[in-house]
């Protein structure tokens, strides 16, 4: 077997997810596993590393410190991949190599700390002309969860039909990021949305769950909203996570206390909920630009 097939052989190997796998891969799923890594980022890493492999047409356990730098300049300058899409892969590739290989590499593979970028927020007779775009039962709901309780994606999908505490008004989510469970608040419309939504399609596990009955993909809610994005005319730069966004910013507007924002969210550090500060109307939209405040007269002449 030559060195390239080889490669696509070995960068097979890694990414399937049958029992036959290749050592270095299972070592690594072990070491992911023993930290508890969500199956989301096993997955994540998983495909950087076959992503490094398929780059050189070799085994990563026979590339050196000097070529992965050069892949992180080639993805940097080459592929302009975004500063949190290359931290992914570089965590991924110092994962494989000090905790999997016991190869300490943080000395030439840093880590870049991410600008942060302040989220698009949609405003309401967006968030309107988004719903409305919506007519299958289904698929409106799905979105309307997501907007009505503050959800990431991977926590949408795995929402069950008992997580819904209608006596208490409030939406359980289990094993959250970080493997954290939390509540969230239930809607009083969502409520009458779901429940519209049981009588039709009559969910037992899953809340949401696909032909065969088993949980949503991932890519299902992110294509729901992509294409109401796309009916309803909306240019601005935002996807599925959007509707988690706008719930938090939402909330603060409304009078909200952040630190009630912050346990609705499930974060972890107030550092990433006071992101929204930055972003609600409520005290940016109170302060007067000083241009406003100057007296100008309208009878100046322009030349």
């Amino acid at each position: 077997m030559n060195a390239l097939n080889f490669a696509f052989t070995f960068i097979n190997l890694f990414l399937r997810k049958e029992q036959v796998m290749t050592p270095l891969r299972s070592k690594m799923i072990e070491e992911m596993q023993l930290r508890r890594f969500s199956e989301n980022t096993q997955e994540t890493y998983l495909k950087a590393i076959a992503g490094l492999a398929k780059h050189y047409h070799k085994s990563p356990d026979n590339i050196d410190v000097e070529q992965i730098k050069e892949y992180i300049l080639f993805l940097t300058n080459e592929k302009n991949l975004s500063w949190s899409s290359i931290n992914t892969k570089t965590a991924a590739i110092r994962f494989l190599f000090e905790k999997t290989m016991k190869q300490d590499i943080s000395f030439a593979i840093p880590l870049r700390k991410t600008p942060r970028i302040l989220p698009e927020i949609l405003s309401s007779d967006e968030l309107i002309g988004l719903f409305e775009c919506v007519s299958n039962l289904k698929h409106r709901t799905i979105l309307f969860t997501a907007y009505a309780c503050g959800l990431r994606v991977s926590e949408l999908i795995n929402l069950k039909v008992g997580d819904i505490d209608s006596k208490r008004m409030m939406v359980r989510i289990e094993n959250g990021k970080g493997g954290k469970d939390r509540y969230t608040i239930l809607s009083v419309r969502l409520l009458k949305q779901l429940r519209l939504y049981w009588l039709k399609y009559r969910p037992h596990d899953w809340l949401f769950y696909n032909g065969t009955k088993n949980k949503l993909s991932r890519a299902t809610p992110q294509q729901i909203f992509k294409k109401a994005k796309i009916k309803a005319g909306i240019k601005k730069k935002v996807a599925f996570h959007s509707l988690r966004h706008n719930f938090a910013t939402n909330l603060l507007e409304a009078g909200v206390d952040i630190r009630t924002i912050q346990i609705l969210m499930g974060h972890t550090s107030i550092t990433s909920t006071s992101i929204y500060l930055h972003v609600a109307r409520k005290d940016l939209g109170s302060a007067k630009s000083p241009l406003d405040l100057l007296y100008i007269p309208n009878n100046c002449s322009f030349k």
